[in-house]
């Protein structure tokens, strides 16, 4: 006991946004300091940890027969819990300059539907990871407290954090989740929903990271002012030589119909179970929306369009949850209030 709160002197406490796409480390004192891709590149012969992050990515699609690219957490929870012990070591080793002896306290935002078993695999993996104590916030708090929504006032506040994985929409009151929603889907199934779309309509195979470049690049959910068009790579399925050919941004806004339905739905269903009084809130205040799927084009306007309530998108998207969770570091009072 005595030894790890000498270590945590030395130790700088850090914030984990521990996402499907992407983990972002912020650190006490210094701000976001790593966001990296949540990828391992692991060597088939031996089960060893080959790349992690940006490196391991660039290998996706790409390796030969002897090395394997996994994402160790699948729609917002851990599904191998070895590799995904191995990725926040790797993190948390080169945020302390792989200085093995720091015991730091982690703050990790973790999607609100997560289940007990699911948020015991989280917090393991973060202490046999070098934690000193491990803290649980639920993702759409930490993005409320990110984007400097007032989450400790008496009076309704809505957040939708559309993450890789999972979307959570919560209404967030004195510091708590008055109603809360998870549903897995998010950025990963839009990017399925293209390679499909594709696939079905054109017969050719693109990969994982050309069809995201294609969501980032000509996605949207509500038509466009001027049509934008790309060239993309792929394997032809009937001849098997590979091809090219433009698609438009209407032919991926039909792909991404049916994922963009479901959020909207997720949506809908938590301001009909929103009491009255929050309600009124949320028609002056409208509904913030966070995470890297608040970055696709027209889905506020189309999100205005269904509900009729102003939509304001978080100034940085991709950092808040965070951001969030690195504030409650340095209020023990909200840490006390919002940790699971």
């Amino acid at each position: 006991m005595f030894i790890n709160s000498i270590m945590g002197w030395f130790s700088n406490d850090m914030a984990i946004d521990l996402g499907t796409a992407n983990t972002l480390v912020y650190v006490k004192g210094k701000g976001i300091v790593c966001n990296e891709p949540s990828v391992v590149a692991i060597s088939l012969k031996n089960g060893k940890v080959l790349a992690v992050g940006s490196e391991a990515k660039r290998m996706l699609g790409r390796t030969p027969g002897g090395i394997k690219t996994i994402r160790p957490i699948k729609d917002g929870v851990i599904s191998d819990f070895d590799y995904t012990g191995e990725m926040l070591k790797y993190f948390i080793q080169r945020v302390h300059n792989r200085k093995s002896f720091m015991r730091p306290r982690i703050v990790i935002g973790v999607p609100s539907g997560i289940t007990q078993v699911e948020q015991r695999a989280v917090k393991d993996a973060a202490i046999s990871s070098g934690g000193r104590a491990v803290y649980l916030i639920e993702e759409p708090v930490a993005a409320a407290i990110g984007t400097g929504l007032p989450i400790s006032e008496p009076s309704g506040n809505m957040i939708v954090d559309i993450g890789g994985g999972t979307t959570d929409v919560a209404v967030i009151s004195m510091a708590g989740i008055v109603y809360s929603r998870s549903v897995r889907i998010a950025g990963n199934r839009m990017d399925e929903d293209i390679v499909q779309y594709i696939k079905r309509k054109y017969n050719l195979l693109v990969g994982e990271r050309t069809a995201e470049e294609i969501k980032i690049n000509i996605g949207s959910a509500f038509p466009l002012d001027e049509e934008l068009t790309m060239e993309i790579k792929g394997r032809n399925l009937v001849e098997g030589i590979p091809k090219t050919l433009v698609i438009s941004d209407v032919e991926i806004r039909e792909a991404l119909s049916e994922t963009i339905s479901k959020i909207i739905e997720a949506v809908r269903m938590a301001l009909e179970q929103t009491p009255p009084e929050l309600s009124a809130d949320i028609v002056d205040k409208g509904i913030v929306l966070a995470g890297g799927g608040a970055l696709l084009k027209g889905l506020d306007v189309f999100l205005r369009e269904e509900t009729s309530l102003p939509i304001i998108i978080a100034e940085d998207p991709l950092t808040c949850v965070a951001l969030g969770a690195g504030k409650v570091l340095d209020d023990e009072d909200i840490l006390e209030k919002v940790m699971m």
